[in-house]
């Protein structure tokens, strides 16, 4: 049957290293693995073309942009590091990182297209604040234009522990 969703094998999970990532990729962990999925993490530095008119940077954009790039790689590297062991227990089948330059939400959209991804898990928040007026939330986006199912997590609302659930 065409126009269904088949078997997860690819969920992609964007994260901005907020407070609330950990949280989010630990629960998109959880669910991959539930379908043995593959997970993919993405992070995308944003185009400073988008902050033009802000602040002028002491150092070429190329250079700066450059520099963000290899930053934002690091420390994905050790994001992932920290997440496989519990994302192995919870059946995930690989762990693939990947980080972009440019639109959010277009760079997301477009990765999930690629690699036709199967699901895409992500926090309805991250980094607050001027930005999210700037820039409107990147979750809406995404669930308008990804070819494929967009679970969101609100951290504020869902994931905290269970006992206080019961007893809230």
């Amino acid at each position: 049957m065409d126009g269904m969703i088949h078997e997860i094998t690819k969920v992609v999970t964007p994260v901005d290293f907020s407070d609330n990532s950990k949280t989010i990729a630990e629960s998109a962990a959880y669910i991959a693995g539930k379908f043995g999925a593959e997970m993919h993490l993405i992070f995308v530095v944003q185009n400073f073309e988008d902050y033009s008119g802000f602040f002028v940077p002491q150092m070429t954009l190329p250079n700066l942009e450059g520099e963000l790039l290899k930053s934002a790689e690091t420390k994905m590297e050790s994001f992932c590091k920290e997440l496989e062991e519990d994302a192995t227990r919870a059946g995930v089948k690989g762990l693939v990182f990947k980080v972009f330059m440019g639109d959010v939400s277009e760079k997301i959209v477009d990765y999930v297209a690629e690699i036709n991804a199967d699901m895409v898990i992500m926090g309805t928040h991250g980094y607050k604040g001027l930005e999210k007026i700037m820039f409107g939330s990147v979750a809406a986006k995404v669930v308008r234009n990804a070819a494929c199912p967009v679970l969101t997590i609100n951290p504020y609302t869902c994931c905290y522990n269970r006992a206080d659930k019961d007893h809230g």
